[in-house]
């Protein structure tokens, strides 16, 4: 069987008999335009689903997922959504990764699927409701099919494990409907969605559908998919963005074996980053990637800096300082409640602090890569991308193909990060098989990218705090200096810090008196989203601080942390919404009970703890922590979540496990530098993540029932496990210093 089907109705559910007497249920957009039915949903396995749920006559049950997974468990939990308002048995599901649904409205885009992005915590709430509907449309169609057959009213019927149940015992399997059911008008409105009261999947445990491949080795990522006749291309970028070729010597890559040719690259000027080239480069063609390799080890290169070669992080760094220790710096300002000023005139103690934080790397597990295929009327592209639409955006401006003409694959992806919302590596690969007229796969080794990243900035943070004479906070007034990720993507200048600090980060609306002012940088260095941002980077120095308010003051900081929260209450929140202190304070509360926080004064060892808000979740972290001479050892680290209701607990504590320990690697070893305007780390040795020695043995998860619509989770844990640990090296170094003396007069306050 070839070529394709075209539904001829526009709704935002769809039905369709297959040939081979499937049926098949899609969600789409109300307003696309009729797309092609992969020939997967009809019975030929040969190639990835639009986003639809098909039912064999046999009676197994084929979903897709369609937002990119990224080690964030959405493959596993957006069809679990589906499978369960369906009511089939999850041993006879079967979850296949979508590619980008895309079709052609008048010479425009209309996405099939809605919006498909992965790793950045909004796929589930984003899918709650429709997905949902999906799931409850093609039960009420087999129901319908059911009552029919069985000549009873479809009301009086029920289903379970993918079987319609009569009142007389009678059954009738899924497998056995599927061809009357397609064949059944769906209904004017959507059938009603299940009460939770009576989930089966949503809320029970499982593991992630990849896991097996996983760790079999048997799943698919980018670099695994082939297109038979693909050259490679290996490629050497510029040390400095802003830099250009001086000199090439390319004669003794040609004369190795294999080696096609060597081009050059170069950034389209005025596009947004991640649009074009990353930096001006040569890329080495070859017939295989060792060949690639080692044309690119023979490439005789020289580079010219530009202005950016006298950077150095160093200097950046006491840039920031410089600005937050002036008064007439220029400064943008977040939020301003209360009056602070006037607050400071009245202070009985003032406090200060000031935090540095490196320059980050994404440092993904799977190198940048891209497989495309070109003609005049296609491309096919495997892309390892958090961004499928982004990605199509970026191959239709260097094609000029039609909206559907454009084929945007997805395997499994090997971490994002925020790395993979950018595409410069999709231009790169597109240009070069524009320019060899071949399939080409493009790869990045690991030098590659490290040292040409769009990172993270590192800030300088500079806080003073006012606290009465009864230990409350009266004032806060927070400075923190960064260069804007935003800088240079078409936000205009007054919005360049919402990448920075979060109008709403704790503690505002908890201090009466609050300020936030946001110092802009100047780098070169290309920046781009990275986990968490903006709550990773201040999280850390806000709960540190409240830490050193807590030393200052002697008093037990989960007491100041539980006062500044306050009764349980809604916070508003500036843009809408509102921070339930009762769920904030509750998570505080579990991860110090089940850490023996009693204990922290008399314990040897160092207790930390931390808690935060972030997009309708709750999370706290506490830490223990022990000294032998300079080695610092882990011992404990738990983390309690509140995320409303959890779709897959298993995958929720999993991936508040692994965020949670990339936080604590991130912290103990991971900086960027730069001297001389170029990245001085360009491996694993000298960017080194953590060791399995270095990392706790394991860490406690504790999640909040909730009855609430779900919220995101995929890096909720990173901002609080940082400050966490933190806190507890502070504590433990303390303790070590003057142990007996603190402990006299902690206890004597007490």
């Amino acid at each position: 069987m070839s070529g394709d089907v075209r539904l001829s109705r526009r709704r935002f559910l769809q039905v369709l008999a297959s040939a081979t007497g499937a049926l098949i249920v899609g969600v789409r957009m109300a307003d696309a335009a009729d797309a092609p039915v992969p020939m997967d949903m009809l019975g030929d396995a040969l190639y990835p689903l639009g986003m639809y749920v098909r039912i064999d006559p046999d009676g197994d049950v084929l979903i897709g997922a369609r937002d990119p997974d990224t080690g964030t468990g959405v493959a596993t939990s957006l069809p679990r959504i589906i499978a369960d308002e369906l009511d089939v048995d999850w041993q006879r599901v079967r979850v296949v990764q979508l590619g980008l649904g895309v079709g052609n409205n008048n010479g425009s885009p209309q996405w099939l699927y809605g919006q498909q992005v992965g790793g950045t915590g909004n796929s589930i709430p984003r899918a709650w409701i429709n997905l949902r509907s999906a799931g409850a449309l093609a039960r009420w169609l087999l129901v319908q099919a059911a009552a029919q057959q069985l000549g009873i009213q479809a009301n009086r019927l029920r289903t379970e494990k993918g079987v319609v149940i009569a009142p007389d015992g009678r059954r009738l399997r899924y497998g056995e409907l599927a061809s009357a059911a397609s064949k059944i008008t769906p209904p004017q409105n959507l059938p009603p969605l299940k009460s939770p009261d009576h989930f089966t999947l949503i809320g029970q445990g499982i593991g992630d559908v990849d896991a097996h491949g996983i760790v079999t080795g048997q799943t698919p990522y980018s670099l695994d998919q082939h297109f038979g006749d693909a050259v490679v291309a290996v490629l050497s970028h510029c040390p400095w963005p802003d830099g250009e070729l001086q000199q090439l010597d390319k004669s003794a890559t040609l004369a190795i074996k294999g080696v096609i040719d060597v081009i050059e690259l170069k950034p389209e000027p005025k596009l947004p980053p991640g649009q074009t080239v990353i930096a001006p480069a040569v890329a080495v063609i070859a017939e295989t990637t060792w060949q690639a390799l080692q044309g690119r080890r023979a490439l005789k290169l020289t580079w010219k800096p530009g202005a950016s070669g006298k950077e150095d992080t160093g200097a950046i760094e006491q840039e920031a300082t410089s600005l937050l220790n002036s008064d007439s710096a220029p400064t943008t300002r977040v939020r301003d409640d209360g009056d602070v000023d006037k607050a400071g005139k009245k202070a009985a103690r003032r406090i200060e602090a000031t935090y540095y934080q490196p320059w980050l790397a994404h440092a993904v597990n799977e190198p940048m890569n891209c497989l495309v295929r070109l003609d005049k009327t296609s491309a096919t592209l495997y892309v390892p991308t958090q961004a499928p639409q982004q990605a199509w955006s970026v191959v239709q401006r260097l094609t000029g193909l039609a909206p559907d003409q454009i084929d945007i694959r997805m395997s499994r992806v090997g971490g994002g990060y925020g790395r993979r919302l950018d595409h410069d590596y999709v231009a790169e690969a597109v240009l070069l098989a524009k320019a060899v007229s071949k399939p080409l796969r493009l790869f990045w080794p690991r030098d590659e990218d490290l040292t040409h990243d769009y990172y993270r900035s590192g800030f300088v943070h500079k806080f003073s705090a006012i606290v009465d004479a009864k230990r409350h906070i009266s004032a806060w007034n927070q400075r923190v200096a960064s260069a804007s990720a935003q800088n240079g993507r078409g936000v205009h200048s007054e919005q360049l810090w919402t990448s920075e600090v979060d109008v709403n980060q704790l503690p505002a609306g908890f201090v009466p008196n609050y300020r936030s002012d946001w110092f802009s940088l100047t780098s070169a260095l290309p920046r781009g989203p990275h986990r968490g941002m903006p709550h990773t980077a201040n999280a850390f120095a806000v709960d540190c601080f409240i830490d050193e308010i807590a030393h200052a003051i002697k008093e037990d900081p989960l007491d100041t942390r539980l006062r500044m929260i306050g009764d349980p209450r809604l916070v508003p929140l500036t843009g809408g919404g509102a921070i339930d202190t009762a769920r904030l304070a509750n998570v505080l509360q579990l991860v110090a009970d089940r850490i023996s926080w009693k204990d922290w004064l008399h314990s040897v060892n160092g207790l930390g703890l931390a808690c935060w808000y972030m997009d309708g979740a709750y999370v706290a972290h506490a830490v223990e922590v022990s000294m032998q001479g300079e080695k610092l050892t882990i011992e404990r680290v738990v983390c309690a979540v509140d995320v409303g209701r959890v779709i897959n607990p298993t995958g929720l504590e999993g991936q508040i496990a692994g965020a949670t320990l990339d936080a604590l690697s991130t912290a103990m070893n991971l900086a960027i530098t730069v001297k001389d305007g170029k990245v001085q780390q360009s491996s694993w040795k000298d960017y080194p993540l953590a060791s399995m020695a270095q990392l706790p043995k394991a860490v406690e998860v504790i999640t909040v029932p909730g009855d609430g619509d779900p919220v995101g989770a995929s890096f909720l844990a990173m901002p609080t496990a940082v400050p966490a640990l933190a806190n507890a090296v502070f504590r433990v170094s303390a303790v070590r210093v003057r142990r007996l003396p603190l402990m006299k007069e902690l206890l004597r306050l007490l």
